[in-house]
């Protein structure tokens, strides 16, 4: 449904963003880490959807002519299609400068999508990076485009073993982020006080 909804080749693995553009989602390293990462010819697609900066909306639509069947955009609120592309895509992008908490990570993770995160804030809680233990994602430290253009290399590498990849997703769709299973470690925790 992605493929025929958005011009992108259809052997591509697919990177989508969701959310606002604006800079504490990390939407205005976007534009430099996608177009570097196209013309260094790797072999990814890139969806963006969401509405925000002005600036940003022209850079997106400038780039959806540029490249052709490697990026294509949806410069609006759509809750329906973004639960298609949580459902569709391969990875997601989180690249922000802060996140105290973050829902995108878990939907996608619900559906088998693998999150492409900067490790800050409720980011760092629930994705571990997959060089870990129990690693649930791609994992970067820095707000920089040089750090989103690694973490699309590992998704790329990761994307090129189909049964790992796959290993992953179904794994992720049984991560438990549902309140009786805070509930539970909060009551672990009391307990442990109180001897």
């Amino acid at each position: 449904a992605l493929y025929e909804r958005f011009n992108i080749a259809e052997d591509l693995p697919i990177v989508v963003f969701i959310g606002r553009l604006v800079r504490e989602k990390g939407a205005e390293l976007l534009p430099e880490a996608i177009s570097r990462f196209i013309y260094d010819d790797h072999k990814m697609g890139f969806i963006i959807l969401g509405t925000g900066d002005p600036n940003l909306h022209q850079i997106f639509d400038n780039m959806r002519k540029h490249f052709p069947g490697r990026f294509d955009a949806a410069l609006e609120y759509n809750e329906g299609l973004a639960h298609q592309l949580y459902a569709g895509a391969d990875f997601l992008m989180m690249p922000s400068l802060v996140e105290p908490c973050g829902l995108n990570q878990m939907y996608a993770m619900r559906y088998g999508t693998v999150p492409i995160v900067r490790a800050v804030g409720g980011l760092r809680d629930t994705v571990p990076d997959i060089g870990r233990e129990n690693g649930a994602g791609i994992c970067f430290d820095y707000y920089s485009v040089n750090e989103i253009h690694h973490a699309l290399i590992r998704a790329e590498r990761l994307a090129g073993n189909p049964k790992e990849l796959l290993e992953l997703q179904r794994k992720n769709t049984k991560v438990d982020f549902s309140w009786e299973q805070s509930a539970e470690a909060y009551e672990e925790i009391y307990e442990e006080l109180m001897g």
